[in-house]
């Protein structure tokens, strides 16, 4: 077929058209089918969305001739501050601090807004990939020697591998019988944008509160973006209020440390869960991001995971076809498979236990909780290999790319 492709990517969020780039620079032939109306995103409005990109993260765009057109709109993270609390209680004595200047390897990483890196990303496909928009993935069946798919407007288009980066509830992942595991947090994020009197110094703050945790995140000039986790119930009621009302809630929790606060941009909800995808491949499909682990935001590291999944499938598969291998085959999979799932599933429950550690209220464990973190924070050895885990430096095989290195 005149449509055929080497590999057919599900899904244009961040880790679709990343892996869609990474594949196209090495010579694949890529195809990405996106939902989204073309123009999803592409306004210059300021909506308080943001990521924290890890420096393997930021390495990766680097290597895919992103980061120079990115660097000017991002702030770089360089301190992150945690402790345990309750609204109006003031510092807790014990604290995680974390400064970038004790690593060689620069900022612990950089806040970008998901409108910068969306376009970028949007701009470089143009040229490269082929970008199907206003579309969805309805089916797929094996067919010799690949796969063939099926999208909603009827069109069949032939892939040697189909990709499934389609979030938590993935198509893809049901129609291969994938299964998944995992639970309802009991907490939905309120995620918002907010411009300060004070400078924030590219210092991270992390709360941990009995409700949920309480992230401040620093964006460039006098703005923050703040990820607020809160019960269902709660976070129904806050999310409903009008902006002053909302502020008046959310301003114990905050803190006077930046002056005084208002809103920039709209207001999100996100209802927060754990979901593990059992295995990561099935016959002619792979699963990166969220259709392959969804985790819990504490530390912001779910765009960073996905894009772990898509350097080191990219590699996989760039270096199979280099050496005249079936991208789609098992054997190559299987590759991808172990080089991922492990990292994947650690990361996952490490974030849910964290977040289930400082979720008790119990005074015993609180005090063991600020112990802990005092000891951290007091041995240099342990601050700086937290440090190099936020900064996804520690995974082990590396991809090339979380090096900055091409394919």
């Amino acid at each position: 077929m005149s449509d055929d492709v080497d590999v057919l990517i599900a899904g244009g969020g961040l880790n679709g058209p990343t892996l869609a780039l990474a594949l196209a620079g090495a010579g694949l032939r890529v195809a990405v089918v996106d939902p989204r109306p073309a123009d999803a995103r592409s306004g210059d409005n300021f909506d308080g969305r943001a990521y924290a990109l890890a420096v393997a993260s930021q390495r990766l765009l680097k290597a895919l001739g992103l980061w120079g057109g990115l660097a000017g709109d991002s702030q770089p993270i360089l301190q992150v501050k945690a402790s345990q609390g309750q609204p109006g209680e003031g510092a807790a004595p014990f604290f995680l601090h974390f400064d970038s200047a004790e690593i060689e390897e620069g900022p612990v990483g950089f806040m970008l807004e998901d409108r910068f890196l969306y376009r970028a990303l949007l701009a470089a496909m143009r040229d490269r990939v082929r970008h199907l928009p206003g579309l969805s993935v309805t089916d797929h069946r094996p067919a010799p020697g690949g796969v063939a798919v099926t999208l909603s407007d009827g069109r069949q288009i032939g892939a040697r591998l189909l990709v499934g980066a389609d979030g938590r509830g993935s198509g893809v992942a049901a129609r291969a019988g994938i299964r998944r595991r995992g639970w309802d947090y009991g907490q939905t994020a309120l995620v918002a944008a907010i411009v300060h009197d004070l400078p924030h110094h590219g210092i991270a703050q992390q709360y941990f509160m009995a409700h949920g945790p309480l992230a401040i995140l620093p964006l460039p000039g006098n703005r923050s973006s703040v990820v607020w986790s809160e019960t269902h119930a709660d976070a129904r009621a806050i999310a409903a209020l009008p902006d002053d009302a909302f502020l008046d809630v959310l301003r114990p929790r905050f803190g006077d440390y930046l002056g005084r606060i208002e809103l920039a941009g709209s207001r999100f909800t996100y209802p927060l869960s754990l979901s593990l995808a059992d295995r990561y491949v099935a016959d002619r499909v792979a699963l990166i991001g969220d259709a392959a682990h969804g985790v819990h935001p504490i530390a912001g590291q779910g765009l960073n995971l996905g894009l772990r999944d898509v350097a080191a499938l990219a590699e996989v598969l760039v270096d199979a076809a280099r050496r005249g291998e079936d991208i789609g085959s098992d054997l190559v999979l299987e590759r991808y498979q172990g080089w991922r799932r492990f990292d994947g599933t650690f990361l996952a429950l490490g974030m849910d236990g964290v977040n289930r550690l400082f979720a008790s209220s119990n005074p015993i464990l609180s005090a063991a909780r600020g112990l802990g973190m005092g000891a951290v924070s007091a041995v240099p050895a342990l601050r700086r290999g937290f440090m190099r885990q936020a900064a996804g430096l520690s995974v082990h095989p590396m991809p090339r790319l979380l090096t900055g290195r091409a394919l």
